[in-house]
């Protein structure tokens, strides 16, 4: 094919709950130039626990963002004028890994996971009149299993890799995108 005239390209890597995506857009139409997607295993080891293993979903976007490329020259389009890469995720689907190995500590846990609900309950008791609010003037979020400090709470008290990495000071911690970005922009893995 042609090579089309050049223009800036945005790419996005889309980490769904279920699927994800990398996608290039045109900067000047907002079309959709090219994109391809992969399905993710969901692991539900206990009811009402949800799970992803980071590895896989890191494999899922290099494999995503390789066959776009493949793809790129027949559409007419150099991988050399994308000019921006947006990442979305999971919101606070949160992961902890080794800043040394970046190996993940154990696996990702989902937005939708709700194994903290007694740690919430055990905080709620703590605060005047069980106001679940009682944290939103100083940090804009109530107490819920939904947020990533409440997770990274239960995988201290409960994953003795993540003790001992804190205790080593090689733990990261972050939502998925963190992750996803740290290994997609380390110059340190050749």
């Amino acid at each position: 094919m042609a090579e089309r005239g050049r223009e800036p390209l945005i790419a996005v890597i889309d980490e769904g709950t279920l699927t994800i995506r990398f996608v290039v857009f045109s900067s000047k139409t907002r079309q959709e130039l090219v994109s391809h997607k992969l399905d993710v295993v969901q692991k539900c080891p206990q009811e009402g626990w949800a799970e992803e293993d980071p590895q896989e979903i890191l494999s899922a976007i290099q494999q995503c963002i390789a066959r776009v490329v493949e793809q790129m020259p027949a559409l007419g389009l150099r991988v050399t004028d994308i000019v921006a890469v947006g990442v979305t995720n999971q919101r606070e689907t949160t992961l902890v890994w080794d800043k040394e190995t970046g190996e993940p500590l154990f696996n990702a846990i989902l937005w939708s996971d709700i194994r903290t609900a007694v740690t919430v309950d055990q905080i709620l008791a703590k605060l005047p009149d069980n106001n679940k609010n009682y944290f939103v003037p100083i940090c804009g979020l109530p107490v819920s299993p939904y947020f990533s400090a409440i997770k990274l709470r239960w995988l201290i008290d409960n994953i003795p890799s993540v003790r001992k990495a804190i205790s080593e000071q090689r733990c990261l911690f972050g939502t998925i995108d963190t992750w996803i970005v740290w290994n997609l922009t380390r110059t340190d893995l050749g």
